[in-house]
């Protein structure tokens, strides 16, 4: 297992600028954030040949692409994200990157989200779900509470909905431990379906939640990791007696520390955990 980082905060960086700090301070893996407007790595590039550019850039830096991000919750019910998807899954492939991470949208008008999962879910991503096992790419669902992806219920009928060898999560603890969710029991109940973690923690703010209860806005905040309320060393356990041997991606959310700072400061805790 090893730390790295989702790339979103560091949005106004080149690539070549991303991988030579990350070298520099210790981070082994890059959760690299696209879209059709993406400055770090192009999609449309790869595709038309500039994988080899990715590639020098890696060269001798220790560091790796651990997935391609493609953070939609429009995915359901947009054509072009849904295209723009199925191409991130053949530049990955074209990178030899093993997984990549998206959402799973939100859900339908007059259906709640386990209707939505049942029913519209698997005519979108199905054919997505065969072109990844086509291009031996996994997928890998962040379950977001604002997605349909939020309970554990939601994961189980996700997976009832679409059973595949190649559809899994990019399992968050953050979203789960407001929520009182148990990941850690998360964790051992889908630990053959975790292909990528988020590292983030979440604090709650007990005199807040007194005033405002759990259904008002403001009693809880996320952090990097060893800020919040998390127990990274039960999470990091959980993980390696399920047999994850993967990233631990810090994804950098924490009002109080700017994006350099903030990633060093949760890298230097996980590091010591591991």
């Amino acid at each position: 297992m090893f730390v790295g980082l989702l790339t979103a905060p560091l949005r106004d960086w080149n690539f070549a600028r991303i991988v030579e700090w990350a070298s520099k301070n210790g981070f082994k893996g890059l959760e690299v954030a696209v879209s059709p407007s993406s400055k770090q790595i192009s999609i449309d590039h790869v595709l038309k040949g500039g994988a080899g550019e990715v590639r020098r850039e890696l060269a001798d830096k220790d560091v790796e692409i651990t997935s391609l991000a493609f953070y939609s919750i429009k995915i359901l019910e947009s054509s072009e994200d849904q295209k723009f998807l199925k191409k991130v899954i053949e530049a990955a492939s074209t990178l030899d990157v093993e997984v990549v991470c998206t959402l799973v949208g939100g859900p339908k008008e007059g259906k709640d989200k386990h209707q939505t999962i049942m029913e519209d879910f698997p005519q979108v991503f199905g054919p997505i779900v065969d072109y990844a096992k086509d291009n031996d790419v996994k997928i890998a669902f962040e379950n977001w509470f604002a997605t349909n992806l939020q309970g554990l219920d939601h994961f189980e009928t996700l997976l009832k909905a679409l059973p595949s060898d190649v559809l899994g999560f990019n399992f968050d603890p953050s979203h789960l431990f407001w929520q009182q969710i148990d990941y850690i029991e998360a964790v051992h109940r889908f630990g053959d379906k975790i292909f990528h973690t988020h590292a983030k923690d979440t604090e709650v703010l007990p005199f807040k939640l007194r005033e405002l209860g759990v259904l008002g806005r403001g009693w809880w905040r996320y952090r990097i990791p060893g800020w919040g309320g998390i127990n990274w060393p039960a999470y990091i356990t959980a993980l390696k007696e399920v047999g994850y041997d993967y990233v631990l991606s810090i994804e950098h959310e924490d009002p109080f520390f700017g994006a350099e700072e903030g990633f060093l400061k949760g890298k230097d805790y996980l590091q010591k955990l591991l």
